[in-house]
C-alpha cells in the first residue's frame, strides 16, 4: 500500500474527542474495539488481530477479550458494525482495555501506532479525570 495514501486515509482529524467517542463501557471496563483501533493505526482489522494472536502471551484477559454475540448485537444499535451477510464482519470484534491498547504499540511497531497510543492514553486519562470530578461533585451535592 502506498505510504502517502495510508497517512491520509482518515478523513476525520484525530482529536481527543474523536478518540473518546470510540471508548465504550463493556463488562464494566472502558474499552476500544479492534475495528476502531485498526482505523486509528491505519491497518486492516485482520492485520491488527493477526499481530495480537502472534503475541497472545502479551494480551491476558484483563488486556483484551472478544465480544460475545449478544454484546456485539447490542453495539450494533449504538455504532455501525458491518453485517456479515453483506460481506462485512464475520467475527465479533475484540475489545481492548487501556492496558491492552498500551500493549498494542509493542506488537504494531510503527510510528503511527506509537503516536496513536499516546493520543489514546491521554483520552483514557481524561475520561478517568472527568469521572473523578463528577464523582466529587455528586458527593458534594449529597452533603449539602
Amino acid at each position: 500500500m502506498n505510504k502517502n495514501k495510508l497517512e491520509t486515509s482518515l478523513i476525520v482529524p484525530v482529536t481527543p474527542e474523536f478518540i473518546e467517542r470510540r471508548i465504550h463501557l463493556i463488562r464494566g471496563q472502558k474499552v476500544m474495539l479492534s475495528p476502531d483501533l485498526a482505523e486509528l493505526y491505519q491497518v486492516e482489522p485482520r492485520i491488527l488481530i493477526q499481530a495480537v494472536k502472534r503475541n497472545e502471551t502479551r494480551f491476558p484477559g484483563d488486556f483484551m477479550f472478544q465480544l460475545a454475540l449478544n454484546e456485539a448485537a447490542a453495539l450494533k444499535s449504538q455504532i455501525v458494525i458491518s453485517n456479515a451477510s453483506r460481506g462485512g464482519r464475520r467475527h465479533t470484534p475484540y475489545a481492548f482495555t487501556e492496558l491492552g491498547v498500551a500493549m498494542l504499540s509493542s506488537v504494531l511497531r510503527s510510528d503511527r501506532a506509537v503516536q496513536m497510543n499516546i493520543f489514546i492514553m491521554r483520552a483514557f486519562v481524561k475520561l478517568r479525570e472527568m469521572l473523578a470530578t463528577h464523582k466529587d461533585l455528586a458527593e458534594k451535592i449529597q452533603v449539602v
